[in-house]
């Protein structure tokens, strides 16, 4: 199962560098290395652990740079800024709006997207007073192709 992980964080990867490229925002080896930790941490990091995992490789990088870069992800919707209390911001990848609909059948993953469930957390932060670091959903079904098979 590792290995979808892996190629999933891929593809996000690749899509977000899309979405800068659209937007018109320059590509740069830090963007692209900020961008890339953003999708491989599963820990919604703060711009300081950042900046501590790339300082080795951009040594003249500053955390004020982190930030700022994190802020261009932010204005065009790659990325969020969880602010918790008087903590600093922790920025987490934009994948919450992604479900994955799984065949029975063949097992196929397909991702859609479905925007009105962000309230999910915090509704369940509300009710319950937890502090909400994510959630899943995963649909069930039969693929179309599946579908086609048990017609004939």
């Amino acid at each position: 199962m590792s290995h979808t992980h892996v190629h999933e964080s891929h593809d996000q990867l690749k899509d977000a560098l899309d979405t800068l490229k659209q937007t018109g925002v320059r590509i740069t080896p830090q963007r692209h290395a900020i961008l890339e930790f953003l999708v491989q941490s599963m820990t919604h990091p703060t711009a300081d652990d950042i900046y501590k995992a790339l300082e080795g490789k951009f040594p003249n990088m500053s955390v004020a740079t982190v930030y700022n870069n994190l802020r261009v992800f932010r204005e065009v919707g790659l990325v969020k800024e969880l602010t918790y209390g008087d903590t600093s911001s922790r920025f987490d990848f934009v994948t919450t709006e992604h479900y994955h609909v799984i065949c029975e059948s063949c097992g196929k993953i397909v991702d859609f997207h479905y925007p009105g469930l962000d309230e999910v957390e915090q509704l369940a932060a509300h009710v319950t007073g937890f502090k909400i670091s994510h959630h899943r959903m995963e649909v069930y079904g039969t693929c179309t192709d599946c579908s086609h098979k048990d017609l004939h």
